[in-house]
C-alpha cells in the first residue's frame, strides 16, 4: 500500500487526501492550523461556484462534475453545503468571456444564456443596471459554505481511515532525487513514499528556488458584509442570486443571504503582496468606502447600509491565472498544487479526484498546470481573477 502525506487541508489538499484514500493508499494529512483556518486561502464563509469560463474547458467540465460530487456528499455527511441561487453576470466591457462559454456550458450538461439589460431589469429590480450593456444568466450557479465544507471533508476522510495531525512542516531537504521525509513542528519526522504540497499561499515559502516570489504570490483581499433593511427580502436568497460585476476597470462580486451574515461585496482586483502568516487582518477604511460607494451604486436600496463584518483573506495565484500541478523537479515523488484561490474552492472535489488519479498513475496532469510555464509568464502583469478564471 503507497503510503501519502498530503501538506494542507484547504479544499485542494483536502479533497485530494480523500480521494487517494478511497483509491487504497494510506494517506497523512497535515495542516498547521486546522481546515477553514481564518488564515488559509480556503477560509471564509462562502465561495462562489459558476462555469462561465471563457473557453477553458476543462474548468467547466469540472464545475459541472463537481456539483454532483458536492451534492453526493451532502448527502453523504447530511450537511447542506452547496447553495443554488443562480448567477448573474453583467458586463459594462467586453462580454467575450462569458459569451465564449455558453456553448461550453451546454455541452456539460448545464444551463446559461444571455438576457437582454430590459428582461434582467424586470427580473431584478433591486438592481440599477446603468453602465451595463450585456448580461448573463447562470441556472445552475450558487455559492458553497467554504469553512464547513473544508471541516466536513477533513472529518469525512478520517472517519474513512484517514490520518489527520495539525502539525506545521519545515521547508523540505531533499537528498538525491526523491524526498525521504518531513520535519515536523512537534520535532518528529514523517516518512511517506510519496507527498503532495497544496499548501495555498505557502508554497512559495516552503519552495523557494522552484517557485520564488512570482510564481504563486499571495495578495491581500478584502470582503465585506452589509446590512440589509430590516424585513426587506430582496436582497436576500430568493429574491437575488450571486452577481458579478464587470466594468471598465474593475470587477465586484458578491453574494446574498448566507444564514443572515448580511450582504457579502468584494473586490476583485487584485490587492497588494500579502504576508499570510503574519499578515494584519484589519481592513482598510479606504476600501470600505470604495466598496459601499459601489453598493450604493448597482443596489441603491442598500446605500448607506451599516457594515456588519470584515474580513481579510488573500488570494494566490499564478501570474496566468492558471493552477499549477505539477512533480517537483528535483524530486519525482513530490507534487505541488496550488495557484487556485478566487476561483478554485468549488473545483475542489473533481480536482482532487484526477489529483488522485495522477498521483496513482491513471492519469496525466493537464500540460496547462504544468510547472515549466510559469518560468515563460514569470514576468507578465497578473490578470484580474475574474477575467483570469476566478
Amino acid at each position: 500500500m503507497i503510503h501519502v502525506t498530503v501538506v494542507g487541508a484547504g479544499a485542494f489538499g483536502g479533497w485530494t487526501a480523500l480521494w487517494l484514500l478511497r483509491r487504497g493508499a494510506r494517506v497523512t494529512l497535515l495542516d498547521a492550523w486546522g481546515p477553514g483556518n481564518s488564515r488559509a486561502s480556503s477560509g471564509g464563509e462562502t465561495r462562489v461556484t459558476r462555469a462561465v469560463y471563457g473557453t477553458d474547458r476543462v474548468y467547466i467540465d469540472w464545475v459541472a462534475r463537481g456539483l454532483s460530487l458536492w451534492r453526493e456528499s451532502e448527502a453523504r455527511w447530511g450537511q447542506k453545503l452547496y447553495r443554488q441561487t443562480g448567477a448573474l453576470w453583467m458586463f459594462g466591457t467586453d462580454d467575450d468571456y462569458a459569451r465564449a462559454s455558453l456553448p461550453l456550458i451546454e455541452d456539460a450538461g448545464l444551463s446559461a444564456s444571455e438576457l437582454t439589460v430590459a428582461e434582467a431589469r424586470g427580473r431584478f429590480p433591486q438592481i440599477d443596471f446603468a453602465g451595463v450593456r450585456t448580461a448573463f444568466w447562470e441556472e445552475e450557479a450558487g455559492y458553497l459554505l467554504a469553512r464547513r465544507a473544508c471541516q466536513a471533508v477533513v472529518a469525512g476522510f478520517v472517519a474513512e481511515g484517514g490520518e489527520y495531525r495539525q502539525l506545521a512542516v519545515a521547508p523540505p531537504l531533499f537528498t538525491g532525487e526523491a524526498l525521504e521525509h518531513l520535519e515536523l513542528s512537534d520535532g518528529s519526522a514523517l516518512a511517506a513514499d510519496a507527498y503532495v504540497f497544496a499548501c495555498g499561499p505557502w508554497l512559495g515559502r516552503l519552495f523557494p528556488d522552484v517557485l520564488g516570489e512570482r510564481a504563486i504570490l499571495p495578495t491581500r483581499q478584502e470582503v465585506f458584509y452589509f446590512g440589509t433593511p430590516p424585513g426587506d427580502p430582496r436582497y436576500l436568497e430568493g429574491s437575488c442570486p450571486i452577481w458579478i460585476d464587470i466594468g471598465d476597470g474593475s470587477s465586484f462580486y458578491g453574494i446574498p443571504g448566507n444564514e443572515n451574515r448580511g450582504f457579502k461585496v468584494a473586490d476583485d482586483t487584485r490587492g497588494e503582496p500579502f504576508d499570510p502568516t503574519d499578515g494584519d487582518r484589519v481592513p482598510t477604511p479606504a476600501f470600505v468606502e470604495r466598496s459601499r460607494a459601489w453598493l450604493a451604486h448597482r443596489f441603491p436600496g442598500m446605500a448607506g447600509a451599516p457594515l456588519l463584518e470584515a474580513r481579510v483573506c488573500q488570494y494566490e495565484n499564478s501570474p496566468d491565472g492558471q493552477l499549477l500541478f505539477d512533480r517537483h523537479p528535483h524530486a519525482g515523488n513530490v507534487w505541488l498544487l496550488g495557484g487556485g484561490s478566487g476561483h478554485g474552492f468549488k473545483l475542489g472535489p473533481p480536482l482532487g479526484q484526477d489529483v488522485a488519479g495522477v498521483i496513482l498513475g491513471d492519469l496525466q496532469a493537464p500540460e496547462a498546470f504544468a510547472l515549466s510555464r510559469l518560468r515563460q509568464v514569470e514576468d507578465t502583469p497578473f490578470k484580474t481573477q475574474l477575467l483570469g478564471r476566478a
